[in-house]
Formats: C-alpha cells, sequence, structure tokens
C-alpha cells in the first residue's frame, strides 16, 4: 500500500515590477537542502543554480522566466517563498548604529518587507543633445554577485561589470546600438569616455532602482539610544 501524498498549499503575490499575479508553493525539504548546500559552498555558479531551480520548481505560473525577472522580483519571491517554506517571521542580528558594535537580536516580519520605488527613477538615460541610453536591470547571475559575493577589493570593476552588462541599448536618432550586439570591451570602452555628469546619471539609475528595503526601529541595550536601521537587499535578511 503507497504512502500518502503531502498536499502543498499555493500562495499569490503580485510581482513588484509589473503588478502581475503569480502563484507559488513554499520549497520542499529537498529544495531547501539544495539551497543550504549551495549557499554553504560560497561557489556563485552553484549558489545562481541553486537559487533558478528553486524559483522555477516554486513558481508555478506559466510563462514566467526567472532569468529575465529584474533583480528586485528576484529577491521578492524568494523572501515570499523562503518565508511560506520555514517561516513568516525572520530572526536577524542588527548593529545599533550609534556606537556601531553591539548586536541586537530583531524579529521581522515578512508582511512588513516590501520593494521601495524612487518616483524619480527612469531608465532612460540622456548622456549629450544626440546620445541616449536604455538600461535593463542586472540579470540573475549578477543579483547573487551582489547579495552574497560581493568583494570589496574589486569593487570597481565589479561595478563596471554591473553597469556594463545593465546597458540594453544605446541610440542616437539615426543609429541603434544593441548591447547583445557589443562586446563587454566595447562596453567597457564606452562608459570610459564619459565624463563625471554623465557617469553619475547611470549611478543614479541603480541608487533610485526599485529594491527591497525595510526601515524598523532599535534600542541599544547598553546606551538607551534608539536608532532607525534600514535593512536593504536579500542578503541582509539572512544576517
Amino acid at each position: 500500500m503507497p504512502l500518502p501524498k503531502i498536499a502543498t498549499p499555493t500562495y499569490e503575490l503580485d510581482l513588484p515590477s509589473t503588478g502581475q499575479s503569480v502563484s507559488y508553493r513554499p520549497f520542499l525539504v529537498k529544495e531547501e537542502k539544495v539551497l543550504v548546500i549551495a549557499l554553504e559552498s560560497e561557489d556563485n555558479k552553484q549558489i545562481t543554480n541553486a537559487i533558478k531551480a528553486v524559483l522555477k520548481n516554486c513558481i508555478l505560473t506559466k510563462g514566467i522566466k526567472v532569468e529575465a525577472l529584474p533583480t528586485f522580483d528576484i529577491e521578492y519571491l524568494f523572501l515570499n517563498i523562503r518565508g511560506k517554506s520555514v517561516g513568516e517571521d525572520l530572526e536577524v542580528s542588527v548593529t545599533c548604529p550609534d556606537d556601531g558594535e553591539t548586536q541586537v537580536p530583531v524579529t521581522i516580519y515578512l508582511d512588513d518587507i516590501k520593494v521601495q520605488k524612487d518616483e524619480n527613477h527612469t531608465n532612460k538615460i540622456k548622456l549629450d543633445d544626440s546620445i541616449m541610453m536604455e538600461m535593463k536591470y542586472p540579470s540573475l547571475e549578477q543579483f547573487i554577485k551582489n547579495n552574497f559575493e560581493f568583494d570589496d577589493k574589486n569593487a570597481l570593476n565589479q561595478s563596471f561589470d554591473l553597469i556594463a552588462s545593465s546597458i540594453d541599448k544605446i541610440y542616437t536618432e539615426d543609429e541603434v546600438w544593441a548591447s547583445a550586439d557589443c562586446t563587454k570591451k566595447e562596453m567597457k570602452d564606452f562608459l570610459e569616455q564619459m565624463n563625471s555628469t554623465q557617469f553619475k546619471k547611470i549611478e543614479s539609475f541603480f541608487e533610485t532602482m526599485p529594491k527591497l528595503s525595510h526601515t524598523f526601529k532599535v534600542t541599544n541595550p547598553k546606551t538607551k539610544v534608539e536608532s532607525d536601521v534600514v535593512l536593504e537587499g536579500l542578503a541582509s535578511f539572512f544576517a
């Protein structure tokens, strides 16, 4: 006689980027094991593959391409799937801002964590009177690097890699250059031609990009000082 099947609940959320309703299920024990092993390995490729596999397995709505989703959609999806899988309150340890050293445990409720949007954000950048750029949001692989594998020693190179990979197209009134038709070196050479004002416009795209963010108050048990703490990005919620 076969063992009974365990029913798996399903949930829905709206993608922050488009408002599209997406149906999903929690990850199972076998998928959680894959995630834990991947994160412990600290291997970028293994982490990418594990998150990609879990998201693809858990998203039930047809036609959702994980690789094509903006990073903030991926963060929001992954956080919600994790919450429905292991509990909707997250225990994190934060450093009190007033002394920069005292660690305080904090419970954050999943429903309080939202993707924050800046009304001034745009993906169209005017470099001068003739040249425009259109940006795209970083890929899943870049999302992993930003959240789990950012190297301070190579921050400049990583920043240039991120920007170059996030350019969708460059165009004038007469011509269009798609990033897919250009090499990484060509894109980097193009970026290096810019003056500081032009480059700051690109930086603004990333600074104002929608992001997973949560602000809350903590009281330092040693100094009794109350401060605001802001957590941003998926990795912050696993601290």
